[in-house]
């Protein structure tokens, strides 16, 4: 099977097309990105069960709901005090937003934070299994009062951060942008954003170019924002100092227990 039988077709000509329907480019990232994960998880079932003791160890963990034990770092409470249901006024509203918005106080949309906790939970478990493969993570944010904080939590974390202005094609045209550095270049494996837009009302360009190069996102994703290109959306307030502290710190912590286990890991295996 050929990994390029199921991608969608790219006519600049012709626009967006998908098995000879005109199509939107949103629609054509997601099917490119389902089409290809598809593909991968068929591959890599046949090459494990070549391997029928690395899938035993494997699945242990894979399959495992709760192999990090991270969700007991997310509590309803914190999220309330730390102020992630506060979202935007009702007039910025993303309809794509409605389904996690719990109601409307003063003109201001209030967030479910009950989908918060379980969205936050899944996404938590995915970067400790990225940090527990040895992953690249890379923290990305635009809100400038909160720059050097992710930055920090980051180099704690011994993974990356992108605060600056997002320069258009660094993920797309990475051999043209990056060719002096040689071919060791390696892109991420996750991409968490802090805060998905650039600015008030603009979309981060590196959520539609990771869901091009078909590398997963995990964004907290406020009333304004648009959560169909993130792969692990978390809906929360994205522009509140005390929200975005209390994220840092799960996410630190979520990354330092994958380490953790995969050093415990590969003692047990020695």
């Amino acid at each position: 099977m050929s990994a390029k039988a199921n991608l969608v077709v790219m006519n600049s000509g012709d626009g967006v097309r998908f098995r000879g329907q005109k199509i939107t480019e949103s629609h054509a990232i997601w099917l490119s990105f389902s089409h290809w994960m598809k593909y991968c998880d068929g591959t890599f079932e046949k090459l494990l069960s070549q391997f029928p003791e690395v899938k035993a160890e494997t699945k242990g963990f894979l399959h495992h709901p709760d192999f990090f034990g991270v969700r007991d770092l997310v509590r309803l409470t914190d999220l309330f005090d730390a102020r992630v249901h506060l979202g935007h006024k009702a007039s910025l509203r993303n309809e794509y937003m409605t389904p996690y918005i719990f109601g409307n106080r003063l003109g201001i949309d209030i967030i479910d934070l009950e989908q918060t906790v379980s969205h936050m939970q899944y996404a938590l478990n995915f970067v400790a299994h990225i940090a527990f493969q040895s992953g690249v993570i890379l923290f990305v944010t635009r809100h400038a009062q909160t720059v050097t904080l992710v930055e920090s939590m980051a180099e704690r974390c011994g993974e990356y951060a992108h605060c600056r202005r997002w320069k258009l094609g660094t993920f797309i045209n990475t051999q043209q942008t990056f060719s002096e550095f040689g071919n060791t270049l390696r892109l991420p494996d996750v991409v968490v954003f802090l805060s998905t837009h650039n600015t008030v009302f603009e979309q981060h360009n590196a959520v539609v170019e990771s869901a091009k190069m078909l590398i997963p996102t995990v964004g907290i994703v406020d009333t304004s924002c648009d959560p169909r290109l993130v792969s692990y959306p978390i809906p929360g307030n994205d522009d509140t100092l005390s929200a975005i502290q209390l994220y840092c710190g799960l996410f630190e912590k979520a990354v330092s227990i994958g380490k953790k286990k995969r050093v415990m890991y590969e003692e047990q295996t020695e």
